[in-house]
């Protein structure tokens, strides 16, 4: 299961298609719709993928050879993949690599509040690739532990998260709460052919 790999896949489909309608794309985790449209950029398309329910997982073996502090905000959370998401006060004072080595089977996101009140900003160390600069099932992990934890306000309709990457939105289902839906953009910067032998 990947946010962004959808969000990509899709403006590949589109481009293909030479449309925007609206896509049900196959994952293990069941299918996933994705609505998209224009933006001021030709290249760059929006696109929101309903990203299905954010449910809690068992704490990963090794975790506490991180050594949190037990008053520090901590969810472990799954989207298809495992994620363990850590409050912060400030996520440029935090050795990720060291910490993300600690726990290599999830992907590991540390998550500061704002700068906007419905804002958080978010790095991540993903399992088996290391720092990488965005990551879209991580981005609604830590949403949704930040609203659990009132790290934005708790009538946001949506939560802006903040990444190396690019910033995306994260908007929650008011019947379902832990229902997720990922916006953002995708962008087109080249097109690859592969010869067959």
């Amino acid at each position: 299961m990947s946010g962004n790999g959808i969000r990509c896949f899709a403006q590949a489909i589109a481009m293909r298609h030479g449309d925007l309608d609206s896509q049900r794309i196959l994952t293990d985790v069941g299918d996933r719709k994705v609505t998209l449209s224009s933006t001021d950029d030709l290249h760059t398309i929006s696109a929101c993928v309903e990203m299905g329910d954010v449910v809690p997982l068992a704490e990963p073996d090794g975790w506490t050879d991180l050594g949190c502090h037990p008053d520090r905000p901590v969810a472990h959370l799954s989207l298809g993949n495992p994620h363990s998401v850590v409050g912060v006060d400030e996520i440029a004072a935090v050795d990720l690599v060291e910490l993300g080595r600690k726990v290599p089977q999830v992907n590991l996101e540390i998550v500061e509040p704002g700068p906007e009140l419905n804002g958080v900003t978010m790095r991540v160390h993903e399992r088996g690739a290391g720092i990488t600069r965005a990551c879209g099932t991580g981005a609604c992990a830590a949403a949704y532990a930040s609203k659990q934890w009132g790290f934005v306000t708790a009538d946001a309709a949506e939560v802006l998260v903040h990444m190396d990457g690019g910033t995306v939105s994260v908007s929650f289902d008011p019947d379902y709460p832990s229902r997720a839906t990922l916006t953002g953009p995708a962008t087109h910067v080249a097109t690859i052919e592969v010869p067959l032998k």
